[in-house]
C-alpha cells in the first residue's frame, strides 16, 4: 500500500462507491474505500428467504443504458431478460393490463381505451389533449405536465404508481428534466408517438436486464475483483464522520476517532451524510444537498410454496406483478411475481414461488415504520383482495430501506449543476450517486466514472 497521502480515498461502498473504486483502480491509483455498512452494495443486496438467495433491493435495471451491463460484461456476469410475462395495474376494483405509455402518459389512447384503467370521464379528457408549452431548458413536474396534456386522472392512476415504483415521490413534484427527459419533448409535440426503438440482431433491444441470480450479485463481484487488485483496501462497518483538507490533501476522520490520508477523495454517499462531510469545504455544496428530501420504502419478499392449493390459481395468470395508484388508497403500492418475471427465480426457488410486495412513498414514514408483522399482514391482506392469493407463505422477509430514495424535484438538473460546481472549486474532491444522474443503477453507475474523470483530472 502506497503512504496515505498518494491514495484516493472513496467514501462509501454502494455501487457508485464500489465503481468508483474500481475505476481508479483500473486507472492504476492506490485506493481506500470506506463503507459504514458491514457489507457493499447498498441498496443492491442479496437476502436469504426460504433459504434461496433472492434480491431484497434492486431487481433489475434499464439495459439500453450502456453503463450497467458495460460493468457487468467486465465483471464476467451474465445478463438475463425478463419473461414476456406483463404487467398489470390494480385500480378500480380490478387488476388491469397496463396500458403502453411513456412513464405513464400513454401513447396510443385506443390501448388505453381499451384497458379499462380510465373512468368514461377521465379517457374523454385523455383523448381531448391539450399540448402544453415548455420554454426550452424550462423545467415541469412530470405530473403537472401530463395533466395539462392528457388530465389529472392519467397522472392519478398511471403516472403516479409508475414513478411511485421508481421515486417512491409523488409526479407533481418530481421534475421532468431529472427523470424522464425525452418526455419533456414529447408531450408538447402536437404528435404524441414514441421513437421507433433502434433494431438490433434478433429484434428490439430489451429494455429491462439483470444479472443471472440477481442484481445483489454485482457489487459482491466488485468487491472481489477490488479485493484482487494492489493497492486497494476495503473496510466495511467504518463510518466517516469528517472530512477536511490536509495541505494539498484531505484528512478523513472516522469512528471512534480514526484518521485516514489521501490526496483526492470520492465521496459516493446519499445527500445527507454528504452534505455533513462537504459543511466545511464546499458548504454551497453542503446546503444544497441537505435541502434534498429522500424516501423510505419497505420491500417484503415472500415464499409460497407451488403445490400449495389455490397459489397457482391465483398468481399464476400471466403477470409478473402489479402497480398500485395511491388514488386507490391500498397499503402496497407494488407487487412483483419474482418467480413469473425472472426465470432464474424460478428456478432457484424448487417448488417455491418467490413475490415480493413494496410500501411507502415520501410522507408515509410512518406507515413504514410500524413492525415487521404488520407490514407482512398488510401485505398479504392486500395480495388476496387483488389476487384472490389465501395461501400461508412458508417465509416472508421485510427489507427496511430508511431514506432509500432521493426525490428529484423540479429544478434537480440546476441544483445538481451548482453542486457539482462547487465540489469542482475544490481540487481533489469529487461526489457521485444516485442523487446526480437518476436513481437507476445505469445512472448511477455513470455518475461514478464521471466523478474518477474529475478527480483525476
Amino acid at each position: 500500500m502506497a503512504r496515505g497521502g498518494e491514495r484516493t480515498i472513496v467514501v462509501g461502498g454502494g455501487i457508485a462507491g464500489l465503481t468508483a473504486a474500481h475505476d481508479l483502480a483500473e486507472a492504476g491509483a492506490d485506493v481506500l474505500l470506506l463503507e459504514a455498512d458491514g457489507q457493499p452494495g447498498g441498496k443492491l443486496r442479496t437476502g436469504e428467504v426460504a433459504g434461496v438467495g433472492v434480491d431484497v433491493g434492486a431487481e433489475a435495471m434499464l439495459y439500453r443504458h450502456a453503463q450497467g451491463r458495460a460493468l457487468a460484461e467486465q465483471l464476467g456476469l451474465p445478463l438475463v431478460h425478463p419473461t414476456s410475462a406483463s404487467s398489470r395495474i390494480w385500480t378500480r376494483g380490478e387488476l388491469r393490463r397496463l396500458p403502453r405509455s411513456l412513464m405513464g402518459a400513454p401513447v396510443d389512447l385506443d390501448d388505453l381505451a381499451a384497458s379499462g384503467v380510465l373512468s368514461d370521464e377521465g379517457l374523454a379528457r385523455a383523448r381531448a389533449q391539450v399540448v402544453p408549452q415548455l420554454a426550452e431548458g424550462e423545467d415541469a413536474s412530470v405530473g403537472d405536465l401530463v395533466a395539462a396534456r392528457f388530465g389529472d386522472e392519467v397522472v392519478d392512476r398511471l403516472v403516479e404508481p409508475l414513478l411511485g415504483g421508481v421515486y417512491a415521490g409523488h409526479a407533481r413534484r418530481i421534475s421532468v428534466r431529472a427523470a424522464v427527459p425525452q418526455l419533456a419533448d414529447l408531450v408538447t409535440r402536437e404528435h404524441f408517438t414514441l421513437p421507433t426503438p433502434t433494431l438490433q440482431a434478433g429484434g428490439p433491444q430489451p429494455v429491462f436486464a439483470t444479472v443471472d441470480g440477481g442484481m445483489g450479485r454485482l457489487p459482491v463481484a466488485l468487491d472481489a475483483a477490488l479485493r484482487d487488485r494492489p493497492g486497494v483496501e476495503i473496510r466495511y462497518g467504518t463510518r466517516v464522520v469528517g472530512l477536511g483538507r490536509d495541505g494539498d490533501g484531505f484528512v478523513v476522520t472516522t469512528e471512534p476517532g480514526g484518521q485516514e490520508r489521501g490526496a483526492r477523495v470520492v465521496v459516493a454517499t446519499p445527500a445527507p451524510p454528504t452534505a455533513r462531510l462537504l459543511g466545511e469545504l464546499a458548504p454551497v455544496a453542503a446546503a444544497e444537498l441537505a435541502a434534498l428530501d429522500y424516501a423510505s420504502v419497505v420491500v417484503v419478499t415472500f415464499a409460497f410454496r407451488a403445490d400449495d392449493p389455490g397459489v397457482a390459481e391465483a398468481l399464476e395468470v400471466g403477470a409478473a406483478g402489479f402497480l398500485v395508484p395511491p388514488v386507490d388508497g391500498r397499503r402496497i403500492k407494488a407487487s412483483t411475481f419474482s418467480f413469473a418475471k425472472w426465470d432464474w427465480v424460478r428456478k432457484a426457488g424448487d417448488g417455491l414461488l418467490f413475490l415480493r410486495t413494496s410500501l411507502g412513498r415520501l410522507g408515509e414514514e410512518a406507515t413504514v415504520q410500524v413492525p415487521d408483522e404488520q407490514l407482512v399482514a398488510a401485505s398479504l391482506a392486500d395480495l388476496a383482495e387483488a389476487t384472490g392469493l389465501t395461501a400461508v407463505p412458508v417465509d416472508a422477509v421485510v427489507q427496511r430501506w430508511g431514506g432509500g430514495l432521493p426525490q428529484l424535484t423540479v429544478g434537480h438538473p440546476d441544483r445538481v449543476a451548482r453542486i457539482r460546481a462547487a465540489v469542482a472549486a475544490v481540487p481533489g474532491l469529487s461526489v457521485c450517486g444516485a442523487v446526480y444522474d437518476g436513481v437507476g443503477i445505469p445512472a448511477t453507475i455513470g455518475s461514478a466514472h464521471r466523478a474518477v474523470e474529475e478527480v483525476l483530472a
